[in-house]
C-alpha cells in the first residue's frame, strides 16, 4: 500500500464550537503520528460554520508543537487570498520552528463564497485569479536561495526551500504543477470528475526541476471505517448531510449521523452526492483497505491523503486507527 496521510478540516460539529474542534485537531494529529501516517495537513476555508481551520498557518503551528515526527502543512493555502510574501514568511517561520517537517500546498480557489472572497482581498483587482501562475513563481522565489538582485526577501523563508505542492481539481493545476516540476495533489475526495484526465496531463507534461525529479501524485480520499459495515455507513451520513447543505448554498456545522438517509434527499441531491463523494470508502477495515488499495493501483498514486468528517471524535480517531491497522 502507498503511504497514507491525513487531511483535517477541523470540523465543528453541531452544538459545539471552534475551541473543541481545534482541541480535537491536536488530539487527532498526535493519534495520526502514533499510527504512522506520513503527513498531517490542514485546509483554508472561510465563512464556513463547520470548519475551524481558517487561520491555517496558526493551526499548523499548534499541530507542529504538539507532535514531533509527522510532516505538517497546508492542503492548502488559497494563494489568491494572500500576498506571496506573507505566505512565504508564514511558512518560513513554520520551517524555522519545525525544521524538515513543513509542506505548503497551494490552490487557486478562494475557499469560500463570493462575498467573503471580496472581504478577504479588499481590492477588486485581487478578485482576479489570472495572476496565479505569476504568484506561484513569486512565492517560489521568496523560498529559494537569495540572489543579489532581490530587493525584497522573506525573513524567515528565504533559503528554506519549503516543499511547495500544487493542489487542484482540474487539468489547470495539473498543467501548472507539471510545467513547474512540482508535486501535485488532486482533490478527488470531493471533486473527482477530472481525476483521470488531470493525472494523465500531469504525468505526460511533467518537466523535472531542482525541486522534483519525477512526477509525484497524491490523491484525496474519504474514509469512514468502523467495526461493522452498518456503523460505518451511519458515520458517513454526517458528511452526506453537510455536503448536501453546502451544495445548496447553506453550509452548516457537521451534523450528527442518522441511521438512514432514506427520504432525506431529493433524487438530484442523491445523484450529486454519489458523484462528488465517489472516492469515499465506507466499511470495515478489510473492505476499506482493499478498495483504497485498488484505487491507488488504478490511478498509480504515489500517496493517498485521507479525510474523515465524522461527528464523534472518538469514532473519527477509531476510523483512522482501523485503516492504519488494516493496511499494515
Amino acid at each position: 500500500m502507498v503511504p497514507l496521510s491525513v487531511l483535517d478540516l477541523s470540523p465543528i460539529v453541531a452544538g459545539s464550537n471552534a475551541s473543541v474542534a481545534l482541541r480535537n485537531t491536536i488530539d487527532l494529529a498526535r493519534h495520526a503520528e502514533r499510527l504512522g501516517y506520513r503527513r498531517y495537513w490542514l485546509a483554508e476555508h472561510h465563512n464556513m460554520p463547520g470548519i475551524a481551520s481558517a487561520a491555517t498557518a496558526v493551526v499548523i503551528g499548534r499541530v507542529g508543537a504538539a507532535t514531533s515526527t509527522i510532516r505538517i502543512g497546508a492542503g492548502g493555502i488559497m494563494l489568491p487570498n494572500h500576498s506571496p510574501l506573507v505566505v512565504a514568511e508564514q511558512f518560513g517561520t513554520l520551517e524555522a520552528l519545525f525544521p524538515g517537517r513543513v509542506d505548503l500546498g497551494i490552490g487557486r480557489a478562494p475557499g469560500t463564497d463570493p462575498f467573503t472572497t471580496r472581504a478577504l482581498r479588499r481590492e477588486p483587482a485581487r478578485l482576479r485569479v489570472e495572476s496565479f501562475d505569476a504568484d506561484v513563481k513569486e512565492l517560489l522565489g521568496y523560498l529559494a536561495d537569495p540572489s543579489p538582485e532581490q530587493n525584497v526577501r522573506a525573513v524567515p523563508g528565504q533559503g528554506s526551500h519549503v516543499p511547495v505542492w500544487i493542489l487542484g481539481s482540474s487539468t489547470y493545476g495539473a498543467k501548472l504543477a507539471a510545467a513547474m516540476g512540482l508535486p501535485y495533489a488532486f482533490a478527488s475526495h470531493f471533486a473527482p470528475d477530472d481525476l483521470d484526465a488531470a493525472i494523465d496531463v500531469y504525468r505526460s507534461e511533467f518537466r523535472p526541476s531542482t525541486r522534483l525529479a519525477e512526477p509525484y501524485v497524491m490523491l484525496g480520499a474519504g474514509v469512514y471505517a468502523a467495526d461493522t459495515e452498518r456503523e460505518a455507513a451511519r458515520l458517513f451520513t454526517s458528511i452526506q448531510q453537510a455536503f448536501a447543505a453546502l451544495r445548496s448554498g447553506a453550509p452548516i456545522q457537521l451534523p450528527a449521523p442518522v441511521d438512514s438517509m432514506t427520504g432525506m434527499l431529493e433524487d438530484f441531491e442523491e445523484a450529486m452526492l454519489a458523484r462528488a463523494l465517489a472516492c469515499s470508502f465506507v466499511g470495515t477495515g478489510g473492505s476499506v483497505a482493499r478498495e483504497l488499495a485498488a484505487f491507488a493501483e488504478r490511478t498509480r498514486a504515489n500517496e493517498i491523503i485521507v479525510t474523515s468528517q465524522i461527528f464523534d471524535h472518538e469514532a473519527r480517531k477509531r476510523s483512522f486507527e482501523i485503516l492504519a491497522d488494516a493496511v499494515r
